[in-house]
């Protein structure tokens, strides 16, 4: 049953009993603003606080969906779903856009997420406007760069499975997981006899990956011999396997990650410029997710989509109280953290909506020692509690910390908060 005006939902509304709502926040194809729409959610979560409401939005505001799902909306849509089709007697070239990302970094509408889909540039959800997999099809060197947690695994993933090699091997190496004595072996092979216990010759990650990407994860925790033998390779395109002298041509593109500032290590002279210049043809910087505020919301609602599926779990939507405490915490873990608290709390619900109890957020509370957080952790602390304190009062707050009040407004406008 369909309605073209907020009148007219409210009617079919008492008079069919619908059992779910499906609420455009735009009824008008003149106006952006949401402002009719939401007001609307508004009313009908007044009548009916139990009636399950999806928003249905354009991926040019999609932050008016995280309104609507603070003021009561258990879910959304993008009107783009999937790819769109082609026009007839055309076809995508090869490593453009091959489908949705999942578990998207990059999904939200805030600035940093912007820019990354930009860069990559991959939309969240695949529309194929033309840019789509430009670095993914470049077949040049990646340097993904950015904290624990932030998706770099994800994207290294996505820019092979975009790319001209997505039919080769996809080879993940965690060089920060190998001891020294097993890296090189692992990198380049050996051939029999050339140490104790090899007693038959072995591949490398290099030679397992030729003809598709090799993924070198925590390249800035390699030693100075190995990054000496990786520049090497990267030059001359071939590998000497230990104890051989003949070199073995590879086909390979490098994508690498780090969470280490890899220009301070280069500086303290732990890491090769060269290597560096050859390892960063193209860098995308992944941002935390303290960054991004306004996308945990969208986030959430990803990994909510996900885990119900996975655990056949009936569970609607997040309460707006949860939501709150999501934008509200600092999330050291990132989109990792947030993807674990999501299904934890997919799993032990038992109600169809998730609710602030149920997500078990780690809280700073007073018995928190100072000495334990980053710089970072400890001033959002202070700031926070001060407010607490204060009951949101700015200048006495304020004057808790011994700041002035454009100071104050200045850190939390720093932290985003």
């Amino acid at each position: 049953e369909t309605a073209a005006s907020p009148a007219e939902v409210l009617t079919a509304l008492e008079q069919s009993g619908s059992a779910a709502l499906i609420l455009d926040l735009n009824f008008h194809a003149d106006t952006t603003s949401g402002r009719e729409g939401l007001a609307l959610l508004k009313e009908i979560r007044a009548r009916d606080a139990d009636l399950p409401v999806i928003v249905l939005t354009g991926w040019g505001n999609v932050e008016l969906a995280v309104q609507a799902m603070r003021a009561g909306a258990n879910d959304f849509l993008e009107k783009t779903l999937g790819e769109r089709a082609a026009p007839r007697g055309t076809s995508q070239p090869d490593g453009a856009c091959r489908g949705p990302l999942r578990e998207s970094p990059f999904t939200g509408r805030s600035r940093t997420a912007a820019t990354g889909r930009d860069h990559l540039p991959i939309a969240p959800h695949a529309e194929c406007d033309g840019s789509g997999g430009k670095i993914a099809a470049g077949d040049v060197a990646v340097l993904i760069t950015g904290e624990s947690g932030t998706g770099k695994d994800v994207i290294a993933h996505e820019i092979h499975r975009r790319s001209r090699r997505s039919k080769g091997p996809f080879v993940h190496v965690n060089l920060g997981a190998l001891p020294e004595t097993l890296l090189e072996n692992e990198l380049f092979g050996h051939a029999s006899g050339a140490f104790t216990d090899a007693r038959k010759d072995k591949a490398g990650r290099f030679e397992l990956a030729d003809g598709g990407t090799l993924f070198l994860n925590e390249i800035a925790n390699t030693t100075a011999a190995a990054q000496a033998r990786l520049l090497t390779v990267l030059e001359s395109r071939s590998v000497k396997r230990l104890g051989e002298t003949r070199a073995r041509a590879v086909d390979v593109r490098i994508v690498s990650a780090t969470n280490a500032d890899i220009r301070q290590r280069i500086a303290a002279g732990n890491f090769r410029e060269d290597l560096f210049y050859r390892l960063n043809t193209v860098e995308i910087h992944l941002p935390p997710l303290r960054d991004r505020p306004d996308d945990i919301p969208l986030l959430a609602t990803h990994f909510l989509r996900r885990f119900t599926r996975r655990h056949g779990k009936n569970v609607s939507g997040l309460s707006a109280a949860a939501i709150e405490a999501l934008v509200g915490y600092d999330w050291p873990g990132n989109i990792r953290e947030l993807g674990h608290v999501i299904e934890r709390a997919v799993l032990l619900g038992e109600e169809s909506e998730i609710s602030t109890a149920n997500l078990r957020l780690p809280r700073l509370d007073a018995a928190s020692p100072l000495e334990t957080m980053s710089l970072e952790q400890a001033e959002r602390y202070l700031l926070r509690h001060a407010l607490e304190r204060s009951g949101g009062n700015i200048k006495a707050a304020a004057r808790q910390l011994g700041l002035s009040r454009s100071a104050f407004y200045r850190h939390l406008s720093k932290y985003r908060m």
